[in-house]
């Protein structure tokens, strides 16, 4: 049974996501990103020591503010490379396995970095869920929250607060069944990203799909 009511959501895994993106970046060539194949996860890497030596000093605002710069640098990496795969699909010039590859790792990519703007966004972003006692209010009704105290305590999930896993949770199911599966949307920003997400999803395996039937 949990007992206390300061537990701090730990971050390793939101920042693996991170570090995670980077290194999908790495199997999509060159002519369909930004710079060198490795310049995301080294730009990941470099943002990452800021943000967690502000959290580790104290200072939240400074580790949020390099918290959405991540956030934003994998975002734009992202739309950049899809673009640019779109822009390459009517020259025909993409090898099947290439296109394949970079489709796979696009798609992969779009549930991390929309898995992390979740995790960022909802109730005011992991720094303010650490100062409550327990989640029960934000932009997605997950089941917990659904329990009344007793059957919470029974559980022993009475101070239960989401960590990154509920959110990849999330933007998994947003990307294949292109919505949630277990739990509602309650915030017009949530069901904004979410609408995104889907697009980008759908985008990348219609595009994928209609070039592998050319090819057949």
């Amino acid at each position: 049974m949990a007992t206390s009511t300061n537990r701090i959501e730990p971050r390793w895994p939101a920042l693996v996501a991170l570090f995670a993106v980077g290194g999908l970046r790495l199997a999509i060539p060159g002519f369909l990103s930004f710079g060198p194949d490795w310049l995301l996860l080294i730009v990941v890497g470099i943002l990452v020591i800021p943000t967690v030596l502000a959290r580790r000093g104290g200072n939240l605002k400074l580790n949020e503010v390099f918290g959405y710069a991540l956030n934003v640098v994998v975002t734009a990496d992202m739309v950049w490379s899809l673009g640019l795969l779109i822009g390459a699909l009517p020259s025909h010039n993409v090898p099947p396995q290439v296109l394949l590859r970079s489709a796979a790792a696009l798609w992969v990519t779009n549930i991390l970095v929309f898995a992390s703007w979740y995790w960022r966004l909802d109730a005011g972003g992991p720094n303010v869920r650490d100062l409550r006692e327990s989640h029960t209010d934000g932009a997605f009704l997950f089941p917990q929250m659904t329990l009344n105290a007793e059957t919470r305590e029974e559980m022993g999930e009475r101070y239960w607060r989401p960590g990154f896993v509920d959110y990849l949770f999330i933007a998994f199911n947003t990307s294949t069944a292109f919505s949630p599966t277990d739990c509602p949307v309650l915030s017009k920003w949530a069901k904004g990203l979410m609408m995104v997400q889907s697009l980008i999803s759908f985008t990348t395996v219609a595009l994928l799909a209609a070039r592998a039937v050319n090819i057949l």
